[in-house]
Order: C-alpha cells, then sequence, then structure tokens
C-alpha cells in the first residue's frame, strides 16, 4: 500500500508544475510599426486600376435587365467569349449551353410569395459537355442553338463535377434589341 500511495503523491506533485511550465501572457504587442500620423490626403496608398476612377461608368439602370455574370459589360466578341470559355475549362469545370425564348430573365408571373419566381432555369442545349478541351467547341455549339433558335437568349455554364454545383453562368447571345 505505501507504494501506490507514493506514486498517487508523486503524480499530485507534477501537476502544479505542469502549470507553471505555461508562458505567461505579457501583452500586446507595441504599435512602434505603425504610423503615427496619416496625411489627410494621402492618395497614393488607396487602390487604383489605373485610370481615373471617378470616370468609370456603372450599369444603367432604365431599360436594361442584369442578366448574368458579366451582364454589366457590353456583348462580348467571340474572342472575348473563347477567353472566357477558357477559363472555364482550365477551372476544370464542364461547360453546358442553356437557352431561353421568351424572357431571357427572372421574372414573376405565377406566384407572388417571397423568394419565388419563375425564368430561374432554362431549357437544356444538349447535354454537358464533358471532356470539352477546346473553347471552339463550346462556341461552335453556340452558333447551332442561335440556328434553331435566332432569337433566343443562351448562356454558358460551368458546372464543377467534384463539387457538383454550377460556379460560372454567363450570357452568349441575346437577342436583336436586348
Amino acid at each position: 500500500m505505501a507504494s501506490i500511495s507514493s506514486a498517487v503523491a508523486t503524480v499530485n506533485r507534477a501537476a502544479p508544475a505542469q502549470a507553471n511550465m505555461v508562458a505567461p501572457f505579457t501583452g500586446l504587442k507595441s504599435n512602434v510599426a505603425f504610423p503615427a500620423t496619416k496625411k489627410a490626403n494621402d492618395f497614393s496608398t488607396l487602390p487604383s486600376n489605373g485610370g481615373r476612377v471617378q470616370c468609370m461608368k456603372v450599369w444603367p439602370p432604365l431599360g436594361l435587365k442584369k442578366y448574368e455574370t458579366l451582364s454589366y459589360l457590353p456583348t462580348l466578341t467571340q474572342a472575348q467569349l473563347a477567353k472566357e470559355v477558357d477559363y472555364l475549362l482550365r477551372s476544370k469545370w464542364v461547360p453546358c449551353l442553356e437557352f431561353e425564348l421568351e424572357h431571357g430573365h427572372v421574372y414573376r408571373e405565377h406566384n407572388r410569395s417571397p423568394g419565388y419566381y419563375d425564368g430561374r432555369y432554362w431549357t437544356m442545349w444538349k447535354l454537358p459537355m464533358f471532356g470539352c478541351t477546346d473553347s471552339s467547341q463550346v462556341l461552335k455549339e453556340v452558333d447551332e442553338c442561335l440556328k434553331e433558335y435566332p432569337q433566343a437568349w443562351v448562356r454558358i455554364i460551368g458546372f464543377d463535377n467534384v463539387r457538383q454545383v454550377q460556379c460560372i453562368s454567363f450570357i452568349a447571345a441575346k437577342p436583336d434589341g436586348y
């Protein structure tokens, strides 16, 4: 019995010693590295896009609908669309085309409850392009869709097949007048 009580006593004596081994809190470091004052009109530290920021034009709200990603830009050229599709493919997303014939935007028609909108889902053009490696293949499908439905909105979507989510979506073509 004496050996058990001496082992317990040894364990009890070790516990306070371990608590003292933790470094005490010494407070926050001094702020010597931070500047004491800031100049009132110091614009050199502000982020810049390389141009005159006050001259940037925003999306005009009258008469124009905002559709998808990049819809605030002018209509993309074939070369610009190819670059976007190349980005989609470099990100290892699966391209897919969808088209809409009537509205081309989200709207409310059949239900007025919060969060419900018609027009969220468009018709898929063929199957997703699994294994697609070239943007010209996607643009060829956009052209084929427009041949069959010339007055349609066509959007390109990029799906991440690992995370099972849509990662990008942008308008590739709009009807005349939009």
